[in-house]
């Protein structure tokens, strides 16, 4: 499959997700957050996608467990940047659903390599986008302030849910950045690259 163009007809499920992706993206950059109203359908669109590849459908390589498997690990990646305060829980739930999509179809070890490695690349993304903001407004010495205290919540905390609470009510005196964007760019970029740059025929 890594040989047909990444729009094509036989990848429609791709293309689907892409395209889920970018509404998040657009979504996120104009509200800051990513609704529950188009990430949840998602993830249980992916869901019917790996069960109808169970009971013959072949769209794909993946059944339910290679979806439920994708959303798990989307979970898995996401939670300590959201716990830091880094994302919000709209950008961890579309990952949940992109990761059921493409391990529905390109089944779970592909899948699960793709998720991780786009995840990577978003994450790249973000810190490059990350660094010009700060770079852009001079407030060096604010952002190292901010980065010691997420370092001391870290390491000063009793669990994940104190780490949450400190980040989010921190939340609204920094400067944002609309994280889906940084990962709609990772994530589509790479399938842009493992599918050797062929968009269609």
């Amino acid at each position: 499959m890594f040989d047909k163009p990444l729009l094509s007809l036989e990848n429609w499920p791709v293309v689907v997700i892409c395209a889920g992706m970018l509404a998040a993206a657009i979504i996120d950059w104009w509200k800051f957050k990513v609704p529950n109203k188009l990430t949840f359908p998602i993830i249980i669109a992916g869901w019917l996608l790996g069960l109808a590849n169970n009971f013959g459908l072949e769209a794909g390589q993946g059944g339910i467990g290679a979806a439920l498997f994708g959303t798990f690990l989307g979970c898995a990646l996401l939670i300590p940047v959201y716990a830091i305060g880094g994302m919000g829980a709209g950008d961890v739930k579309m990952t949940m659903g992109f990761g059921s999509w493409i391990c529905a179809f390109y089944g779970i070890s592909a899948g699960a390599d793709i998720l991780f490695w786009a995840f990577c690349a978003g994450v790249f993304v973000g810190g490059v986008i990350g660094l010009g903001m700060i770079l852009a407004r001079g407030q060096f010495r604010q952002n190292a302030d901010h980065l010691r205290v997420i370092v001391g919540d870290l390491f000063g905390s009793s669990g994940i849910g104190e780490i949450a609470d400190k980040a989010n009510n921190r939340r609204p005196r920094w400067h944002r950045l609309p994280y889906g964007v940084p990962l709609c760019i990772g994530f589509l970029g790479y399938l842009v690259y493992v599918h050797n740059f062929n968009f269609w025929a």
